[in-house]
């Protein structure tokens, strides 16, 4: 029983942590290291930047972040979300070494205001964000990596898709097909069809197997048996170079001349990286196993020192990424301590085999983008949107549809804006939008929060700070009464609240919550007063 009991205490942190943890979290930070070697090479090469700036990334993101993480299994480095956002701001500022060094000025900055923000707490601002306009966000990114990337993949004179916005690229498609490089296709189509393919693969061994581990091993070969370093145009091959010939403080705040891109930018980095890190702590939080809840103001502080380092430096941006941090969890890590030596093991193979890496096709690492741009933009992600409801796939699709047409922050916006306009039509008045109207009562170890007339996502936060100061262990109600609106957002952040409060001993109720008519099926579908007017009369 002792033995038992003693597995279902959290692991230890700090250097007591690495003592009882090591051989967990090297094994699980080697795998993770495998997973974002050439991921973190093809986001930087697609970004605008130089391939081995992805890597200092994402080594940054081990070496510094960990120390000052405050997430136990979160994994720190360039993302794929940030591409459109980056890659833009290079062309902003004329593209090439030029567009880059005067990026970096951007980088630093973003990462100072994310040290800002975490110092001030902001990372409670998340939940203002709706969850249907923050899925459009990240398809939308999905949409644009795949335009993006096809012409690589199919590797064509890379002056066919220079300059060419999302909607042109799509209809450029046919003509990147007519002007394909067979031989180097061939490496680009298989790596795809080995990254959506592998997650069919059953036998538990296999399936362990990281999927972009697998491109390298079949295309860095590939590439020697065609000859590709002597053949092949020259934008063909990844270009790595010795990592410590180009490490230096590239950074320059020149970009501050054009004062309004400059600007523009900094908060398209600091605000899309700091929602995308908050929701993948969120998210890491429900896969650890021992439950420990992270802190999302001090993980923000780490990204931010990290991005200013790694700005500086010459690198990318970074975030707390979810697909990495998944393989985190699912290897067995334990501590902070993978994330360290998932960045040791990046430092360790750039130093020692960084001309392996210049066998790399820039095909293979298109076909690992476009993986991730199909699982963001999958069609699945729609179909789960109608599932929530109709109106939920409505704001999803506006922001895809701005969010292509203008850039990150319009669509983003344009997605709240609609959603707001539905909220009012629906009976929310326009002074409750922003104002909770949420009022506490306590009485023999119960809490009661009587909501307002709306319980929508611009007003959350009001509810979430009167529950933060309700003690644990206690009895929690949720008076609807006079409840008109409450949305999907709203629902399912107080889902995790009943979730999470259970778990440590306490019990939620909800009153007059089946007053409310759901708009669809779903469990966490936004629902609204009936319109029945006995229903209305009796309440």
């Amino acid at each position: 029983m002792k033995n038992h009991q003693e597995t279902l205490l959290p692991p230890k942190d700090g250097l007591e942590g690495l003592k009882q943890n090591f051989s967990q979290d090297a094994t699980s930070g080697f795998v993770v290291f495998l997973l974002a070697l050439p991921l973190s090479l093809g986001i930087a090469a697609a970004s605008g930047f130089p391939p081995i700036m992805g890597v200092l990334t994402a080594i940054i993101g081990g070496l510094v972040a960990t120390f000052f993480t405050g997430s136990q299994l979160s994994i720190k480095g360039p993302a794929a979300g940030l591409i459109v956002i980056v890659a833009d701001c290079v062309g902003a500022f004329g593209g090439g070494m030029e567009g880059w060094r005067l990026a970096l000025g951007v980088m630093v900055v973003a990462g100072v205001i994310q040290i800002l923000m975490g110092v001030f707490k902001w990372g409670k601002f998340v939940d203002i964000f709706p969850l249907s306009a923050v899925h459009g966000m990240l398809a939308a990114i999905g949409f644009i990596i795949i335009a993006k990337q096809v012409p690589v993949l199919l590797n064509v004179d890379p002056s066919l898709a220079s300059g060419k916005a999302p909607f042109e690229l799509f209809a450029a498609i046919p003509s990147f097909f007519a002007n394909l490089d067979p031989q180097v296709s061939i490496i680009g189509g298989v790596s795809l069809a080995i990254m959506l393919g592998w997650g069919f693969v059953k036998h538990p061994f296999l399936k362990q197997i990281p999927a972009p581990l697998l491109v390298l091993i079949f295309a860095i070969p590939a590439s020697l048996m065609m000859n590709l370093g002597e053949s092949a145009p020259d934008y063909t091959l990844v270009k790595v170079g010795k990592i410590i010939d180009q490490v230096g403080i590239n950074a320059t705040m020149e970009g501050f001349s054009q004062t309004g891109i400059f600007i523009k930018f900094v908060i398209m980095v600091s605000l899309v990286g700091t929602l995308e890190s908050l929701l993948t702590v969120k998210a890491i939080d429900m896969l650890d196993p021992w439950k420990r809840k992270a802190d999302p103001n001090k993980d923000i502080v780490a990204i931010g020192i990290s991005n200013s380092v790694a700005g500086l430096l010459g690198g990318l941006p970074m975030i707390s990424e979810v697909a990495r941090s998944s393989a985190n969890v699912a290897q067995g890590a334990r501590t902070r301590w993978a994330n360290f030596f998932h960045g040791l093991f990046l430092l360790l193979s750039v130093l020692l085999a960084f001309q392996l890496l210049e066998l790399i096709p820039n095909a293979a690492l298109a076909a690992m983008l476009i993986a991730v741009g199909i699982k963001l933009a999958h069609p699945k992600e729609f179909t789960h949107m109608l599932k929530v409801g109709p109106e939920q796939l409505a704001i999803f699709v506006t922001t895809i549809v701005f969010t292509l047409a203008k850039d990150l922050l319009v669509g983003i916006a344009a997605g709240m804006i609609l959603k707001a306009i539905i909220h009012v039509s629906r009976g929310a008045s326009l002074g409750s939008l922003f104002r909770a109207g949420v009022v506490v009562d306590e009485e023999n170890e119960r809490y009661l929060l009587r909501l307002g007339d709306a319980a929508i996502f611009t007003n959350y936060l009001g509810i979430k700070e009167k529950l933060d100061k309700i003690p644990k262990g206690k009895t929690v109600a949720f008076d609807l009464a006079n409840t008109v609106v409450i949305d999907h957002s709203v629902m399912d952040n107080l889902h995790h609240f009943e979730e999470d409060y259970v778990r440590a001993g306490g019990t939620v109720e909800f009153i007059g919550l089946d007053e409310l008519e759901p708009v669809s099926s779903h469990p966490h579908a936004a629902r609204k007063r009936s319109k029945n007017p006995d229903k209305d009369q009796n309440n």
